[in-house]
């Protein structure tokens, strides 16, 4: 079973961390329009507004996160290089270039295209011309491609995303959440520095046409560096934006807006408040005992548990909740346990809402223990259960 595990320890400095005065505009009366929203803080983790996260929705260009994805990863294992070049088939042209009346780099029919430009008007442009190019010459078709996208999707951790083409033109098949999304921007970031600054181009000319990066936010001078925008029939406007100021950077993806317009106004306003409307606070320093968990069966009755590094969120300045911790683990932690064993997972929260979840590792080898030892601590397990 689970049980949760409440450390006096946590408490006290939990305890310490005070309230300052409220912002212009107070973080709990904050009301975004988008009916599906996640904002989280990068370096911590913390969770700043959610609603609708996990619900399933259409990515439409979106889609072109996971495909972009796919490529840099190609690209630092060293199996793809840059200037691979790839052919402008039939099939892509009519599809995903001028006469699709869609976004496109104007890809010309037959021309070959280095793979770095291929990403900058898949990036810049939104260019589905460009993702069918990709597609095609990493898996032979888009069917296929769409397959390892959804592949490397599981082996990223994305539970529930699944797509069945590299662009996001219409089809009920892709389906995403705004937590993936946010998980798949925030590994973009972290994993591949050398590319993604490409997000923040402002503009890319490729087939001697000129455009602007079709995100609009990347032209505001805030800070904000891209990412990627959506549009599907009968569900709306949505959007993956980061933003970094003063140290601070957050992700957001948001969905279900009305007009284009809409989603700008919505994007600026919420990473303004995100990134105005909260502080960084630290809860655990690395090597702080958090607690302690009774062992079953060891040669020592609890183990210590610690934090492998600092532990921060990111507050409300006007937080009217009181920070919370526990500790869940599996009941009974059964010996033998070695120093930095993963045990258990730190849940902190803001009042009732988890905002942050870190796991925890034991500090101190547990061996087996005598069989004494090991009766009594049988005896208090079945105590347990029996009351």
């Amino acid at each position: 079973m689970t049980r949760y595990l409440i450390s006096f320890l946590a408490g006290l400095a939990l305890a310490l961390v005070g309230t300052v005065s409220a912002p212009a505009q107070p973080a709990g009366a904050f009301e975004p329009k988008a009916p599906q929203i996640y904002l989280v803080e990068a370096s911590t983790g913390t969770v700043l507004y959610a609603r609708g996260e996990d619900e399933i929705i259409p990515p439409a260009s979106l889609v072109k996160l996971m495909t972009a994805e796919y490529v840099f990863h190609e690209l630092k294992s060293g199996a793809l290089s840059e200037n691979t070049e790839y052919k402008v088939s039939e099939y892509a042209w009519r599809t995903g270039g001028a006469l699709s009346r869609t976004s496109t780099m104007f890809a010309a029919l037959n021309s070959r295209i280095r793979v770095i430009d291929l990403l900058r008007g898949v990036i810049v442009q939104l260019a589905n011309d460009g993702c069918i190019v990709l597609a095609e010459g990493l898996a032979g078709s888009e069917t296929a491609f769409a397959e390892k996208l959804t592949a490397r999707a599981r082996a990223i951790g994305l539970a529930k995303s699944v797509f069945v083409n590299s662009n996001g033109l219409p089809d009920p098949g892709n389906k995403t959440t705004m937590r993936e999304l946010v998980m798949l921007a925030r590994r973009i970031q972290a994993d591949y520095p050398d590319y993604f600054p490409l997000y923040a181009e402002e503009a890319f000319e490729w087939n001697k046409i000129f455009q602007r990066n079709k995100n609009a936010l990347v032209h505001l001078k805030t800070g904000i560096d891209g990412m990627a925008l959506g549009f599907a029939e009968g569900y709306g406007y949505s959007a993956v934006a980061t933003v970094e100021r003063d140290g601070v950077r957050l992700f957001l993806a948001m969905g279900g807006l009305k007009t284009d317009k809409e989603r700008f106004e919505e994007a600026r306003r919420v990473l303004d408040w995100g990134l105005t409307g909260f502080r960084k606070q630290v809860v655990f320093r690395k090597g702080d005992l958090i607690a302690e968990a009774p062992v079953f069966g060891g040669d020592r009755g609890r183990v210590p548990l610690v934090a492998e590094e600092d532990i921060g969120i990111y507050l409300p300045n006007d937080n009217p909740d009181r920070v919370r911790a526990r500790i869940a683990y599996r009941w009974p932690l059964k010996a033998p346990l070695r120093t930095g064993d993963t045990v258990g997972t730190l849940v902190i929260s803001l009042g009732e809402k988890p905002v942050r979840t870190v796991p925890v590792r034991a500090s101190a080898d547990i061996g087996i223990g005598t069989l004494t030892s090991k009766a009594y601590d049988g005896f208090k397990e079945l105590l347990f259960f029996w009351l």
